[in-house]
């Protein structure tokens, strides 16, 4: 149909917009200045090391994967592309203009557009079905697989995002230190995926996470609570894991691609 071949060739443009942006984030700077630099300005104890982002890379990787099977001519009536429709082209506006108002230091902005992100990932991980849906092969790679680390670590950028707009901000906290705040988003950030872990058998999700958790140790070495709550936060997550998978309990009402609902 048509209709597939356009929705195609949006997702081309979208993702490449957004590559370009990111690009050029790090080889000009925008503005002079890095997103490193940005997100080190502020004591943000929910920020990992710089080693961390470079997790990037491994995203657009698999999103060129992505695109790759989805603009393939025998993938132009795959229902479950279908399913995703135009929420990529969506995430992937919504990821570069974030890149523009991060780097102009348009902080409130770059809040929006992160949620923007966030809820259109949401969207495609629960659209697919991931961890619902039997899939195997290319489908698991070029589709699961991505959006899985994809959302695993914008789910870490929007919490870290929102600390830095607060403080940049100058909220008090409601007069709660950063220390206890770090230690509850933490705990939050824990309970999501543990909820993925326990309903969906989430390991690419689950395995972001603890390398972002891990980082916030190497980063904030000086600070023994948040190391603390975060390297407890990583066992249980393990933990948690290993259990499920070696349990090997069927997943409620686990799908084909063919029986799922669009």
């Amino acid at each position: 149909m048509k209709s597939d071949v356009v929705r195609q060739f949006v997702n081309i443009v979208a993702f490449v917009y957004t590559l370009v942006l990111n690009v050029l984030s790090q080889a000009l700077p925008l503005n002079g200045q890095t997103p490193a630099e940005i997100s080190n300005r502020l004591p943000i104890l929910f920020v990992p090391a710089n080693y961390v982002f470079s997790i990037w890379g491994v995203i657009y990787t698999l999103l060129i994967g992505f695109i790759v099977y989805q603009s393939l001519p025998s993938q132009r009536e795959n229902p479950m592309l279908r399913k995703i429709n135009y929420w990529f082209a969506l995430s992937c506006l919504a990821n570069g203009t974030w890149i523009l108002f991060f780097h102009y230091n348009l902080f409130p902005l770059s809040m929006v557009a992160m949620v923007v992100l966030l809820l259109s990932l949401i969207m495609i991980y629960t659209r697919i079905g991931v961890g619902q849906i039997a899939v195997r092969g290319a489908m698991r790679w070029c589709l699961h697989i991505p959006f899985s680390v994809y959302m695993g670590w914008i789910t870490v950028a929007t919490v870290a995002n929102a600390a830095y707009v607060l403080y940049d901000a100058g909220w008090d906290g409601l007069g709660i230190s950063g220390e206890i705040w770090t230690m509850l988003l933490l705990l939050v950030a824990t309970a999501i995926t543990l909820r993925l872990i326990f309903t969906r058998r989430d390991v690419a999700y689950s395995a972001v996470l603890v390398w972002a958790l891990i980082g916030i140790v190497v980063k904030q070495a000086a600070i023994p609570t948040v190391v603390l709550t975060a390297g407890a936060m990583v066992v249980v997550i393990v933990v948690a894991l290993v259990f499920t998978l070696l349990r090997g309990r069927d997943i409620p009402a686990l799908r084909t691609p063919s029986t799922a609902r669009v």
